[in-house]
């Protein structure tokens, strides 16, 4: 199946929707290969290659190749409509992640029940069946696409654990969030309700064979200044670990969610890594999942790009089992595709720049800074759970504020996150099991007394749970008449079918675009400028995304997002034809039957040359090596001297380049060249061509040039307009 033949069709993926099941349970690592060489280069930390992929921008230097890093990769999904969601997951698969975690914006976790047939998601978490269902579907697909199994993640949390676990289980869903202290903490949901719902949804979860991920790291997104709770998350993640083995899921299964702690101006990696030496020394048996650390990022795609290099480098030099691409988005809250994208392009550009650096530099654990660091959190860390255990347990110690408190433990502030044991959502709705209590489902936690009944398999009594029998699973449809995947549906119809189409940030059609622009003006008035703009291009439900100071009173740049209210008709796009590349052997035929000189140089005050010189040189595969003969003056160059040496050598075209385009510059001296030509009369003999990355062939031609070159052009395609250039002149 070729990923570039056609778009994915949403309406297939919903068709008998009902009757889908998913072609596999339980996570899916990659296959690590130690040595292995792909195109022209040696690779020590990548896995098995794409089928098919789109690789990294610079790739096309490189043969195209696509090395994949060790690391599971995932891009985070949270539109809100699920069948944009999975254009989103075609996107990021063909680039490389193997994990769709489709997250909450607003959150599952505030839900009491089960929801079902709920239109657009729940604040952007597929969970509904209809929902869950569609998705893996879409992603057998895409798996086919690229040729790796991918892993399909949401969360199991809130009230509703045990049963979106079951639903989890049943429709093929491979990862979770799952931490019943996320629950306590962060929902103020009851401690005894929490653990308990906690211990039937990981048996499930286990049954399943879902990799699970722990929420400690959101410690470190509350704490007031979160290198301080750096002992406080390694005590959770031992908590939640052990409990997750004693309801039966694997090491191998469980996922530490770990975040470095800080982010620059602070010195993070410096601060950053005995902490991550640290939770993987502890925890040496169970998986790391390293995440980008989002607390301090406000909404420069810079600023993202940046810490997250850093977080990788954290996670090169020690290890990461899943890597997180978490993107600009969590400061926008403006879910783009495009960062998505950008963002696992983040992770394997570092990793493949990366790769096998650990074979020259290594960690010094001889350092006695970093160890001495290293144990003072390790004895921190302990030094909190035996408190603990002084105190009364875990919940006694969540009651007294022991959890995200600002100080550095043993240091306590008394600001810590405090909870009733008795209080919070759920309370007073456990109860008891009778003795003789019995439950005829595949996965269970506790004591379900077979033996009583003298049965080996529990759900043999009913002649299987719906976990064997699928017939037993209710397939529920979306309920809301007035909002639903058929109606958006068929209210973007044209954008997939008739031959329209919009900008788009998230979902087809929605005609939302971004600008940048700057202002001399301070922050605030920038943002009314901005707005004011916007709205003279006509541009509608204009919002400021982003602001960055360049100075107080000088400047500000600053984004903002709009609508627009129109639709382009693809039929009446205008698209320059591609030229056609004469081979090697018809152009070199081609020079030796009719010689051909041209002379090149920079024009203006331009120094820049290696473009130039990749177009004519020989070693470079340049227009020489057809047998052109190039008389190269320089940079630098006057438009007048170039004129003159054409003249007196007789060439037969004149090649420039012009880079800097300040004041338009590149444009003028392609006018000012045509017009020297045209007084010393001879343009209509000599072939101008003009090159540059703010060249295009149209702008080229407008300005008198016969022809312009852009960016990634190589001499034979030079060569070849040239040449043939000179054949259609002289007819």
């Amino acid at each position: 199946m070729n990923p570039f033949d056609k778009k994915l069709d949403i309406e297939a993926i919903l068709k008998d929707l009902e009757h889908y099941v998913p072609r596999r349970r339980g996570w899916s690592w990659r296959k690590i290969i130690d040595h292995q060489k792909i195109g022209k280069f040696d690779y020590f930390d990548t896995s098995e290659n794409l089928v098919t992929s789109v690789g990294l921008p610079a790739s096309h230097a490189f043969d195209s190749i696509d090395p994949q890093p060790k690391a599971v990769i995932t891009t985070e999904i949270a539109s809100g409509r699920f069948e944009d969601d999975i254009r989103r997951m075609r996107m990021a698969a063909i680039h490389g992640a193997d994990h769709m975690m489709v997250i909450r914006t607003a959150g599952q976790s505030h839900f009491d029940g089960l929801i079902e047939g709920t239109p657009q998601g729940v604040g952007g978490i597929p969970i509904t069946r209809k929902q869950v269902r569609a998705q893996r579907k879409a992603l057998d697909i895409i798996e086919d696409e690229v040729g790796r199994p991918i892993n399909y993640h949401s969360y199991v949390s809130g009230v509703a654990g045990p049963e979106i676990a079951a639903m989890f289980v049943e429709e093929g869903v491979n990862g979770a969030h799952q931490d019943p202290q996320y629950n306590i903490l962060y929902r103020n949901i009851n401690m005894v309700r929490s653990f308990v719902d906690a211990a039937e949804s990981k048996s499930i979860m286990a049954y399943g064979n879902l990799a699970q991920i722990d929420g400690a790291h959101n410690a470190n997104a509350t704490a007031v200044e979160a290198w301080k709770v750096t002992p406080e998350l390694l005590v959770q993640h031992a908590i939640n670990t052990a409990f997750s083995l004693s309801c039966g899921i694997k090491e191998e299964n469980i996922c530490l969610s770990t975040v470095p702690p800080t982010a620059p101006p602070a010195p993070c990696v410096r601060m950053d890594l005995p902490y991550a030496i640290a939770l993987r020394e502890l925890f040496s048996n169970v998986k790391m999942r390293a995440q980008m650390n989002t607390k301090y990022m406000e909404s420069s795609t810079r600023e993202a790009t940046v810490t997250h290099t850093l977080n990788l480098l954290i996670s090169q030099l020690t290890s990461a089992d899943i890597q997180s691409t978490i993107t600009p988005d969590e400061g926008r809250n403006v879910p783009w595709h495009i960062y998505n994208i950008e963002a696992i392009d983040t992770a394997k550009q570092v990793f493949a720049g990366l790769d096998g650096i650990n074979q020259y530099l290594k960690i010094d654990r001889e350092n006695e800074k970093l160890n001495n660091e290293i144990r003072e959190l390790k004895e921190r860390a302990v030094l909190m759970m035996e408190e603990m255990l002084q105190v009364g347990g875990y919940f006694e110690a969540v009651a007294q504020g022991f959890f995200v408190d600002s100080g550095f433990y043993p240091q306590r502030n008394g600001d810590g996150i405090a909870r009733k044991i008795n209080g919070g959502i759920g309370a007073d709705t456990v109860f008891a099991r009778n003795a003789d209590y019995f439950a005829p489902v595949s996965a269970h936690f506790g004591e379900n007394h077979i033996e009583r009944y003298q049965l080996s398999d529990p759900t043999s009594i009913i002649g299987g749970c719906s976990f064997e029998d699928r017939s037993k699973v209710v397939y529920i449809d979306e309920l809301d008449e007035s909002d639903n995947v058929y109606l958006r549906l068929a209210e973007t119809k044209a954008y997939r079918n008739d031959g329209i189409v919009k900008p788009e940030m998230e979902w087809q059609g929605d005609g939302v675009i971004l600008l940048t622009m700057f202002f001399p003006l301070p922050v605030d008035l920038a943002k009314a400028a901005a707005v004011e703009t916007a709205k003279k291009l006509n541009l509608l439900e204009v919002e400021v995304i982003s602001t960055e100071i360049m100075h107080p009173m000088e400047g500000t740049r600053v984004e903002v997002k709009g609508k627009v209210a129109f639709s382009i008709e693809k039929d009446k796009l205008k698209i320059e034809p591609k030229p056609q590349i004469m081979d090697d052997e018809s152009l070199k035929e081609a020079i030796q039957n009719e010689p051909f000189k041209i002379v090149a140089g920079t024009v203006g005050e331009d120094e820049h040359s290696v473009g130039l010189r990749e177009i004519i040189d020989i070693k470079h595969g340049g227009i020489e090596k057809f047998g052109f003969e190039c008389i190269y003056l320089g940079t630098s160059v006057s438009l007048s001297k170039l004129v003159d040496a054409a003249i007196e050598t007789s060439a037969d075209a004149i090649l420039i380049s012009t880079i800097i385009s300040h004041d338009d510059v590149h444009y003028k001296n392609m006018k000012k060249l045509h017009d020297i030509c045209l007084e010393k009369g001879v343009r209509q003999r000599l072939i101008l061509v003009a090159g540059g990355t703010q060249v295009t062939p149209q702008l080229a031609r407008k300005y008198g040039m016969d022809e312009g070159f852009g960016r990634k052009t190589k001499g034979a395609q030079v060569a070849t307009f040239l040449v043939k250039h000179r054949q259609e002149v002289k007819r």
